[in-house]
């Protein structure tokens, strides 16, 4: 049976255009696994659809959506003032079992507050958290949280590790994940209130393999699969990779240039480093899973290319095949 996926058609910086395209690239892969729900204004959505000389069908559904929430527009307010928005019917599709997950490349805190109203928590979980995937040495590494969570209490990075650590089993396929806790240095008894008690509640936990502490500089060596922090570490920490990216390439071609090396060496030199930098790039992985709520969400970048927004589509429907939500809400009620 096909996974439906409800798809914000609204949401991101070059919406509805980029959103239409991105649904009709993850169709185009594997139409029989796929039935995309596109939310939005009708009429928006059908003169996409026109332009692209592709019609509605069983695989690709539109559902009226009038009202819209703007990227830069309050949660709060969002979650009170436009009930019928593309965000609010889409993850309500998903409450009442109309659709099996929800992606959206929109305002990443209205997303995250309207799952809360609409969705809830699963019970247990006091913080959901929006997980950010680092490249390493050896692959990727799981980090939660990335900016949901700024102020954490240690119980919350428990339950970090719990929801990441299912997350990999599930979905990466990697048995016993090993879980790091991010600190300013390796010994127990380093770090500040937060990480010293957050220690103590990690390495009491049965169901979770920590490793210990691990250091920024560790990161991207795969010190942990899974590495855990308050979410106002874990976004500066978000922020300065994406800085690091842009800032490299462009010092690596200002020392080029100082060499004299020729455009042909230079090209050779790009192409290689270009390889290692897609390894960075959010395209590659689409977007974000939310953890904790009660349904598959995953949350796009707003400046998502078409290509961006079929995987953050297939990342949904990756959710779904592998049962995360249950899975995460056995772990916190185990057997």
């Amino acid at each position: 049976m096909a996974i439906r996926v409800a798809v914000d058609a609204m949401g991101g910086d070059a919406a509805p255009a980029v959103v239409v395209e991105g649904a009709l690239q993850a169709l185009r892969e594997a139409p029989e696994r796929l039935q995309i729900q596109l939310f939005g204004p009708r009429s928006l959505l059908e003169a996409e659809l026109q332009q692209r000389g592709v019609q509605e069908n069983a695989a690709l559904v539109l559902i009226d959506a009038p009202e819209v929430i703007g990227m830069a527009e309050s949660p709060a307010s969002a979650v009170k003032t436009k009930p019928r928005s593309s965000i609010h019917l889409g993850l309500q599709a998903v409450a009442q079992k109309q659709a099996d997950a929800f992606a959206s490349a929109g305002n990443t805190g209205a997303v995250m507050a309207v799952a809360l109203f609409v969705l809830g928590r699963i019970t247990e979980i006091a913080r959901p958290s929006v997980v950010g995937f680092f490249p390493t040495t050896r692959g990727r590494c799981l980090v939660l949280d990335i900016g949901t969570n700024v102020d954490c209490k240690p119980e919350h990075l428990l339950q970090f590790a719990r929801m990441g650590s299912v997350f990999v089993e599930r979905v990466w396929q990697l048995p016993h994940p090993v879980v790091g806790l991010l600190n300013v240095g390796e010994e127990p008894g380093k770090g500040n209130a937060l990480t010293k008690a957050a220690y103590e509640l990690l390495q009491a936990a049965p169901d979770i393999n920590f490793r210990g502490n691990i250091e920024g500089r560790d990161l991207m060596h795969h010190a942990a699969d899974v590495v855990v922090c308050d979410g106002f570490v874990g976004n500066i920490m978000l922020k300065l990779g994406e800085s690091m990216v842009t800032a490299f390439v462009e010092m690596l071609r200002q020392e080029m240039k100082a060499q004299g090396l020729e455009e042909a060496q230079q090209r050779l030199v790009l192409g290689l480093l270009r390889n290692v930098l897609r390894r960075f790039d959010y395209e590659e992985y689409g977007g974000a899973p939310l953890l904790g709520v009660n349904g598959p969400v995953v949350i796009g970048h707003g400046s998502s290319s078409a290509r961006a927004i079929a995987r953050m589509i297939w990342a949904a429907a990756e959710m779904v095949e592998q049962d995360v939500v249950r899975s995460i809400a056995e772990a916190f009620h185990p057997a």
